[in-house]
């Protein structure tokens, strides 16, 4: 599984700490890392990364800010991304297996190291489940 990982100056250390994590703990993944010196802003860093996730460059996308909650914004702004903000363990994996997350954005102002691995392993170790939840995603892709 191919992962994207991107972030502004407020995300840069957790972003380089997770990617470090990816790649020496034998978990398979291939890192693209969009961001090897920090974006001006979170916009350009989720930006980077919902079109990585949505062009086929990666598979998934993990964008790191501030509180994370300014990169799924911009990233959600784009049609045909589905990008929560997570700050604990659950969510990263209900809004991957109910939901689709493409990609989740976290706050490095608000989640450690040890936790956001926790995070990043629930959010990469779940599929999208689909089935009834697939209505939700229709339903998404309709709006604009």
């Amino acid at each position: 599984m191919k992962i994207a990982l991107a972030s502004d100056k407020a995300g840069f250390e957790l972003k380089n700490y997770i990617k470090s994590y990816l790649e020496n703990e034998g978990k398979g993944y291939e890192v693209v890392d969009l961001s090897e010196e920090p974006a001006a802003d979170f916009v350009d860093s989720s930006v980077a990364v919902s079109r990585a996730v949505l062009d086929g460059k990666t598979d998934r996308g993990i964008m790191f800010d501030e509180y994370g909650t300014g990169s799924a914004m911009a990233s959600n702004k784009i049609h045909g991304m589905v990008t929560a903000n997570v700050t604990e363990e659950n969510t990263a994996h209900m809004t991957t297996q109910h939901n689709g997350a493409k990609a989740i954005a976290i706050g490095a102002g608000i989640v450690g190291n040890k936790r956001a691995e926790s995070i990043v392993d629930e959010y990469l170790g779940v599929e999208y489940a689909g089935g009834r939840h697939q209505i939700r995603l229709d339903m998404l892709e309709k709006l604009y």
